[in-house]
């Protein structure tokens, strides 16, 4: 081999070993550079100015508060009310939810027919505070629809509501009467008559829940006596 073709293999390897690595071009997925390309979107007015991050995450803030308040005030305005402040206190509150009160008022009812009566007291929400009858006061059969059974019973409920403390927190109070059985008049006796004094005052309303049957089935065939 000749001295210059030496001399070029020597200076071709050395070459090799000298050249930079080119760096490879890191994979961007499509979606990211879509979304760097939105970011860096701006106004043709705004081309020689920057906005930093903190710019647009405030003027992100002011939109969320100002979209807030229209719903607000809508729903104020929808309500016929004053539009809410917006300083210190619940969502709920400024919206115009108030909490929870009894503005319902508690209900007395009394179910008489001709077989049983059945006394039942709820709260405002119609859960029931006491639910008894004649039955459950040791009443058999035939001895369940007399007068006698159904004001022991008035009387067991009125007591029952007293031991509970209930006469304190009932401040108003809806009798229901239903059926034209002989409980009927008898807890009503009750609630007129000296135990019925802690909740007479309560009393803002009584109302007749007697169904009526308009055609509806047939009716069964007269007893016949004699």
């Amino acid at each position: 081999m000749s001295r210059a073709s030496t001399s070029r293999l020597l200076a071709s390897s050395i070459f090799r070993t000298a050249a930079p690595i080119k760096a490879t071009r890191p994979v961007v997925q499509p979606w990211t550079r879509a979304f760097s390309q939105s970011l860096s979107r701006r106004a043709p007015n705004d081309e020689n100015k920057s906005t930093p991050a903190s710019g647009r995450t405030s003027a992100m803030d002011e939109l969320a508060q100002a979209t807030s308040r229209i719903a607000l005030e809508t729903v104020a305005r929808a309500r016929n009310t004053a539009p809410p402040s917006f300083g210190e206190g619940d969502l709920a509150e400024q919206v115009g939810f108030e909490k929870e009160t009894n503005s319902q008022p508690y209900h007395f009812h009394i179910y008489a027919h001709k077989h049983n009566t059945h006394v039942t007291v709820t709260k405002p929400n119609r859960d029931a505070i006491i639910s008894v009858s004649c039955g459950n006061l040791g009443f058999k059969k035939s001895n369940r629809k007399h007068y006698d059974s159904a004001y022991q019973l008035g009387a067991y409920v009125i007591d029952k509501l007293h031991q509970g403390g209930w006469h304190k927190k009932i401040k108003s109070l809806e009798v229901v009467l239903r059926g034209y059985g002989a409980g009927r008049e008898a807890v009503t006796k009750i609630l007129l008559g000296s135990q019925g004094k802690l909740l007479r005052n309560s009393i803002i309303r009584v109302a007749d829940a007697t169904r009526l049957k308009f055609g509806g089935t047939r009716s069964p065939k007269p007893r016949r006596l004699g």
